[in-house]
């Protein structure tokens, strides 16, 4: 009988470290990613907007000073703006699927 209820308390004890580990994971997990906030996401929008933006206006300032220094049968600024928004793109671009990279990878770490 006191061998079954030593058992029993055994048992009890394990279920309950178990549920106590779950909840200590959780909370770390959360902890983690509590500067993911809505700052967090509108900080990465403007982010985003200006990696675009300034390579636009630098070409588009660029193109501007060269139209008036070698004035051509083509635009430098019509140019340079398209060459410096394809950049921004393309930085962008780059840097957001770098995030989601991160993101996934703290994701399936969390749930292995």
């Amino acid at each position: 009988m006191v061998e079954k209820l030593q058992e029993k308390k055994e048992k009890n004890h394990a279920v309950f470290s178990r549920q106590v580990g779950d909840k200590a994971s959780r909370k770390l997990r959360a902890q983690r990613h509590i500067s993911r906030t809505i700052w967090y996401g509108l900080g990465m929008m403007g982010l985003v907007g200006w990696s675009v933006a300034v390579p636009t206006l630098l070409g588009a300032a660029l193109g501007i000073w060269l139209d008036k220094r070698y004035p051509g049968s083509h635009s430098w600024t019509l140019t340079l703006l398209l060459i410096g928004l394809i950049s921004g793109c393309f930085n962008a671009w780059h840097w957001v699927a770098k995030e989601d990279r991160k993101i996934r990878e703290e994701q399936e770490n969390n749930h292995v």
